[in-house]
């Protein structure tokens, strides 16, 4: 995984009011307890777009937003990311901070139609966690901010994968054709299957839970039924041999 050196004219700095994000997420008091709990601070650490990264924007990506969380905790409830993309009206990629240590997440955020102002986020990535020293890599070559967008996010995409299919590395199988596996697969399709695992594999143990509550014997033989399926279905998305054993992440 790799940490980027964001360029010095992208340079924000920024701290953000937690109460700035409460007003613009409509934040309950459950959130708000979440913050304080879980943030120290929020600061808006970069601002990439054509005037600080040279590319041109795209109608869905005009610019990206660099945010550094400050965490007091190693595990960070994905609500509170959700809460600040809720506020913030761009693309943003989160540096999360801890104990020395830090690491990136993003989800892929998108508008609702080509005229809203409202955005879709979907779930979200994390890489690894690294050394606060750790080296940074230059931005990814890219011809426009929505072509950077997505090569902000691969890494994080292919790494998610990888923990759910083990032993696929960067390069995830794929349940399409062999017809559709000769083209490129798109950052959008990536997402969709690594969501769809997910969705599978929790699934697959809330039928588990169901039948190990359930004590009369025919209807354990209906749920075992319904549980074989369940753990094919997620066999088909992964391409894996029967038997492996996919994490939920």
């Amino acid at each position: 995984m790799t940490l980027y050196d964001w360029p010095r004219a992208s340079a924000f700095g920024r701290v953000i009011p937690k109460t700035k994000i409460y007003e613009h997420a409509g934040a309950n008091t459950g959130l708000k307890n979440l913050f304080v709990r879980e943030v120290d601070q929020i600061t808006w650490s970069h601002k990439l777009a054509p005037e600080t990264v040279n590319l041109a924007a795209t109608k869905q990506v005009a610019e990206i937003q660099v945010f550094r969380i400050t965490a007091r905790t190693a595990a960070l409830d994905r609500d509170v990311l959700r809460a600040i993309d809720k506020a913030i009206p761009f693309p943003l990629i989160f540096e999360v901070a801890h104990g020395g240590r830090v690491r990136l997440a993003a989800a892929y955020k998108r508008p609702s139609g080509a005229e809203s102002a409202r955005w879709v986020v979907g779930d979200y990535f994390q890489g690894d966690w690294l050394p606060e020293d750790a080296p940074r890599a230059p931005l990814p070559v890219a011809l426009n901010m929505g072509a950077l967008y997505e090569r902000l996010l691969e890494p994080l995409v292919a790494g998610q994968t990888a923990r759910l299919i083990p032993g696929v590395g960067a390069a995830p199988q794929t349940p399409f054709t062999p017809a559709e596996a000769d083209r490129p697969v798109s950052l959008e399709e990536r997402i969709a299957q690594v969501e769809a695992i997910k969705a599978q594999a929790r699934e697959v143990e809330r039928i588990k839970a169901r039948l190990g509550r359930e004590k009369q014997f025919n209807k354990r033989v209906a749920i075992n039924a319904e549980l074989r399926a369940a753990k094919q279905e997620l066999e088909r998305l992964t391409g894996a041999h029967p038997g492996t054993v996919v994490t939920n992440d």
